[in-house]
């Protein structure tokens, strides 16, 4: 695997294998890898000929109270697990490259829809970040095909709205949620529970099941639904987020009309913020 630094060095080669009719992969990562990014990385290599992955800590999708200081940063051990798959390169920039004017200077990136509801609603800044620096690494690195986790569902529909938008010629795949024994979403901030914690955390998966089921039974009083499931989660424990039932096209509150459902939720468990979510077809 190559690893390179210099954002012109690895554009440099990327063109190279691009006019020789190579089909470039990316997976854009913050680091801290676990299998559910590896199981990203293995789907992108059915898709293309030479896969890249990148590791920035983007601190300008971070509010201002939140973990931007304590994100893991396990770059020696990422490495390690992405030559263990053949990755062909790995890009590791820093803040410096990524925003050399700062993140209040530089250009930045919004996606008008998608955006303001349920993790916008509480990080209004968040995705502004993500596109931003997801734009940059699309211009640097130029793919053609890019993988994004459903774990973060609301991202991954953002940007592919900015893809289209902006008529980017990039194919974006979405992969499966990969779960941890009990049921929990894997995440990065999953090391942050204790083993009490990651017990009772199981509890997000079950909630979100058993609302599936009573929307599959027929009920479909969804605030009642959301409500419901927001006390089942605070009487084990969870501090909520939200606790929403959408239509999965577009992420508003879904109607009796609607026949894609997205049962999408954040809620704190001690000190990390977990998502999880489950698409339904009626």
């Amino acid at each position: 695997m190559k690893i390179i630094q210099n954002p012109h060095e690895i554009q440099k080669d990327l063109i190279t294998l691009k006019k020789a009719g190579k089909k470039i992969g990316l997976i854009p990562t913050m680091g801290n890898l676990h299998r559910g990014h590896l199981s990203l990385f293995k789907l992108a290599q059915t898709h293309c000929d030479v896969l890249v992955g990148s590791i920035f800590v983007n601190p300008m999708q971070f509010g201002a109270n939140e973990d931007l200081d304590k994100y893991p940063r396990t770059l020696n051990d990422d490495i390690k697990k992405l030559e263990s798959i053949n990755v062909d390169y790995l890009f590791t920039p820093t803040n410096d490259i990524i925003y050399p004017l700062g993140t209040n200077v530089n250009t930045s990136i919004e996606v008008n829809r998608l955006t303001e509801r349920l993790c916008g609603e509480t990080r209004p800044e968040h995705f502004r970040g993500v596109a931003t620096v997801v734009n940059i690494l699309f211009n640097i690195l130029r793919p053609d095909v890019v993988v994004f986790g459903k774990k973060d569902y609301q991202q991954y529909m953002i940007l592919n709205a900015m893809v289209k938008d902006l008529f980017m010629p990039i194919e974006i795949i979405a992969g499966e949620i990969i779960r941890e024994e009990n049921g929990l979403a894997m995440s990065s901030r999953n090391k942050f529970l204790s083993i009490e914690e990651k017990q009772k955390a199981a509890e997000l998966r079950k909630t979100i099941l058993a609302t599936a089921a009573q929307i599959e039974s027929g009920k479909r009083n969804y605030g009642s639904l959301q409500q419901e499931a927001i006390q089942r989660l605070q009487n084990k424990g969870f501090k909520v987020d939200y606790f929403e039932i959408c239509n999965a096209l577009d992420l508003e509150k879904a109607t009796d009309t609607d026949s894609q459902i997205l049962i999408a939720c954040a809620a704190w468990m001690g000190q990390p913020r977990l998502l999880d979510n489950l698409e339904v077809e009626l």
